[in-house]
């Protein structure tokens, strides 16, 4: 077993995962053990510069460049304070795996690509340990999407041989991991649509808050099927997969956009619950079109807290459908997708494609992540190749003597 460090800040954007995971030395088939996890928060100031960047689609290269590195510090900084918390050596550690904050996710057209920030070679040098970035790039190159890269990772520890089995990733942007029993069919994930990322914007509109609490606001409206329907008219919804989304598509303007075409104006409550009723019904639309046999829906990310999400998705899941959190399977649902990025530094350490082509639409299983080495690595080199050649002075002079 070897210890390995993964970090994501997902779409929301509100603090950076960092999970210590054991993982076997035979990283195909071996155990996977959660060793240590935390959230770490973004501090305002620096949340707010993230979400100027991501919603100004026009921000200036300054402020990109000075983002970049103030987020690979910040991103040291969480490994570092984990490792301490867990009395845990970064030496102990064989490498680091960081998705970064994702930016920028534009996949249609001639020149697809998947912009991730906060510098690798700034999270290598502070943190001391080999670290391992860009993972979405090669898929990419590759002729894929760059995401979803978590289904590969769902499939390797919830897959079970005895039913259909659809894991639901609810962060900013939801994803559906849908493991077939068979193991000889092919893996299928996609995005599936908004996960929290509308609700955390209305609520921030209309609470002054980052999001609505255990779904608390969205539980005192009334959905509107109108409003629903007007959404769901959305043409990412009736895309095939492989697909995938961010705030790109999911942002404020497209809301108010689609409540201008409703007309009827909605108290604000109303429309938090019909936004909660919209991720609900993306996630079931997914699982009853490409797995309709599925009996068990498995929900992480932060949407595994709001227990008005879940009560709805059970309500919507139909009879016979089981909606439990990845918690009840002995992993923590908000630690899975730093847990995925610790796994794929792993694969990329021992020579392990780690996209799924048929999640993904890449052309061929391909290599993920470049990789950063530590600070000192170079030094050390260099200091014993003056070593070294301080000896073969010494050595010429003396034979010279």
């Amino acid at each position: 077993m070897a210890l390995y460090l993964g970090l994501i800040s997902g779409t929301s954007m509100d603090a950076i995962d960092v999970a210590l995971v054991d993982i076997d030395d035979e990283v195909e088939r071996g155990r996977i053990e959660l060793r240590e996890f935390a959230e770490v928060p973004y501090p305002d100031e620096l949340r707010a510069r993230v979400e100027r960047v991501v919603q100004s689609r026009a921000a200036a290269i300054d402020e990109i460049g000075a983002l970049h590195t103030a987020l690979g510090q910040r991103f040291a900084e969480a490994a570092l304070s984990l490792l301490a918390r867990a009395r845990v050596p970064a030496t102990a550690v064989r490498a680091l795996g960081s998705h970064g904050q994702t930016i920028g996710h534009g996949i249609a057209g001639p020149t697809p690509y998947s912009w991730q920030i906060g510098d690798p070679h700034v999270i290598a040098l502070r943190s001391g340990i080999r670290t391992i970035a860009d993972f979405r790039a090669m898929d990419v190159a590759a002729g894929g999407q760059g995401a979803p890269l978590v289904p590969g990772f769902h499939q390797r520890v919830f897959h079970h041989g005895d039913a259909d089995v659809a894991v639901v990733n609810i962060g900013g942007i939801s994803n559906v991991s849908l493991l077939r029993r068979d193991p000889r069919m092919p893996l299928l994930g996609f995005d599936c649509g908004p996960g929290n990322t509308l609700m955390d914007l209305w609520a921030q509109k209309h609470l002054g808050r980052p999001y609505d609490a255990d779904g608390r606001w969205a539980a005192t409206g009334k959905m509107h099927a109108g409003l629903l329907r007007q959404m769901l008219s959305e043409p990412y919804f009736a895309l095939p997969p492989p697909k995938s989304t961010g705030r790109e598509l999911f942002h404020l303007a497209w809301l108010e956009r689609h409540l201008a075409a409703f007309g009827a104006p909605l108290p604000p409550a109303d429309i938090q619950a019909t936004l909660a009723q919209l991720t609900v019904q993306a996630i079931v639309d997914a699982v009853e079109h490409h797995l309709p046999a599925c009996r068990e829906i498995v929900v992480c990310g932060g949407g595994a807290r709001n227990d008005t999400l879940l009560k709805l998705l059970a309500a919507a899941a139909g009879e016979g459908r089981t909606v439990t959190t990845t918690d009840a399977r002995g992993w923590p649902s908000a630690a899975i997708e730093a847990c995925t990025f610790a796994w794929l530094a792993a694969r990329r350490l021992a020579g392990l494609p780690g996209n799924v082509p048929s999640v993904t639409g890449a052309t061929a299983p391909v290599l993920l992540g470049a990789v950063y080495e530590r600070g000192d690595f170079c030094e050390s080199r260099s200091i014993r190749r003056r070593k070294t050649s301080r000896n073969r002075r010494s050595s010429s002079r003396s034979d010279c003597g």
